[in-house]
């Protein structure tokens, strides 16, 4: 059998004419490599020529006060009214009128509820009655007694003619007898009916006394501010049960809460550790949460004797050297103990910056504040160191603004600036 020949395969007729391409690489890579040169170059330009970004940190300008540099120590507590109290009543009943509420001024003795009187009332009228009767009596007594005395004035004027007729011999031995026994009898009664006086007397004290009773029982009825103060706190309505010595869930015990506000201090806790700074009648500066951009002036009033074992701390209680009207009790206050006395100077916020901000320019202190993603110079005049703030005058700074923190030496107004991570 003839042996059959393959035809040539298709793929062995493929090939690359390499030779032919050569020409055309030799033509591309001049090309792409002025390109490359030309970006890179490009690019090294920019770096050396084109406007540096610095990466900063920055702090704020703020307002403080010159009395940060006399201050020892710092405390924080709250206000308390000194005299406060949650005002009730002996009596139990049901309250009928309530003429304050939450922030009503009273005065002493002001009737500021009533309870329901009317069994009281009741036990009045008839401790009055009481009190006619035993003055009856007593009127009585006394009539009995007027008569007994003049019974006794008749028996001895009798006793007395019959013993001179005695003496003449007119009268027997038993008229004498008679008289004696009736004089001694009007005797006799006359001290009777000065006893029953005496009792009715005492009827009349007792009787009396009893309404005084009822009358103390409804004034308990009233119940009365027992200082100067304002309410703080409205803890019963009209209707409701007062009843202060009872816990049922049904009554109430307090019928308001009231502080006398020129009694107000602050309770500060000092830690053991520091309390050998403070003093009494040592000068203090006062600060509010509720009103920041106010300082009071004050002293320690008197530090409590005791500590605080859970927390460590020895109260102090702080006065106000003037009360405001806008200080209210609870507010959280913030004291800061001084080694002198504040003056009004001192209270006085001032500008005030980093110490580490400030630099120096062509001879001139500055600061660097950031405005958008440039800076610019403001010139400062330093002055007193505030804690950890420094004081500066002469400049348009406004609290709030952004200064360069330790600006660098090649740092100059008009640099581009970046604000470091985290800062």
């Amino acid at each position: 059998m003839a042996e059959t020949v393959a035809a040539p395969s298709k793929l062995s007729q493929l090939n690359i004419d390499r030779g032919a391409l050569a020409p055309l690489r030799r033509r591309r890579r001049p090309w792409l490599w002025w390109v490359v040169g030309a970006v890179l170059l490009l690019i090294a330009a920019f770096a050396a020529f084109g406007p540096h970004r610095f990466e900063v940190q920055t702090a704020s300008v703020q307002s403080a006060y010159p009395t940060q540099q006399y201050a020892q120590l710092t405390a924080s507590g709250y206000v308390v009214a000194q005299r406060r109290a949650a005002v009730s009543s002996k009596a139990t009943g049901r309250l009928v009128e309530l003429k304050v509420r939450e922030g009503s001024v009273v005065k002493k003795d002001e009737i500021i509820a009533r309870i329901d009187a009317s069994d009281v009332q009741a036990s009045i009228l008839a401790a009055q009655a009481g009190v006619r009767q035993a003055e009856a009596g007593f009127g009585h007594a006394q009539a009995q007694l007027k008569q007994a005395q003049v019974e006794q004035t008749n028996a001895e004027a009798e006793l007395k003619r019959t013993l001179g007729l005695q003496a003449q011999g007119f009268v027997s031995p038993q008229a004498v007898d008679a008289a004696q026994t009736r004089a001694n009898t009007a005797h006799a009664a006359v001290a009777a009916a000065e006893a029953g006086l005496g009792q009715a007397r005492a009827s009349i004290g007792q009787a009396q006394a009893q309404l005084k009773v009822q009358q103390v029982n409804e004034d308990y009825t009233q119940i009365r501010a027992p200082f100067d103060g304002v309410v703080l706190v409205k803890n019963a309505n009209v209707g409701d049960i007062i009843s202060p010595f009872s816990s049922a869930t049904s009554t109430q015990g307090a019928v308001v809460t009231m502080a006398d506000m020129s009694t107000l201090e602050v309770e500060a806790d000092v830690s053991e550790s520091n309390v050998a700074k403070i003093k009494p009648e040592q000068p203090v500066e006062i600060t509010l949460d509720a009103l920041p951009d106010t300082r009071f002036r004050g002293s320690v009033a008197r530090i409590v004797p005791t500590v605080d074992r859970a927390k460590a701390t020895v109260m102090t209680k702080v006065r106000f050297e003037r009360l405001d009207a806008r200080i209210l009790p609870e507010m959280s206050a913030k004291v800061n103990f001084l080694s002198r006395p504040a003056t009004e100077a001192d209270q006085k916020p001032v500008t005030a910056v980093n110490p580490k901000t400030v630099t120096e320019r062509d001879g001139r202190k500055v600061v660097f504040r950031l405005k958008d993603d440039t800076v610019e110079a403001v010139p400062v005049t330093p002055g007193r160191l505030l804690g950890d703030a420094l004081e500066v005058t002469g400049t348009p700074l406004k609290s709030g603004d952004k200064l360069v923190l330790s600006p660098d030496a090649k740092l100059q107004a008009g640099a581009k600036v970046s604000i470091a991570a985290g800062k």
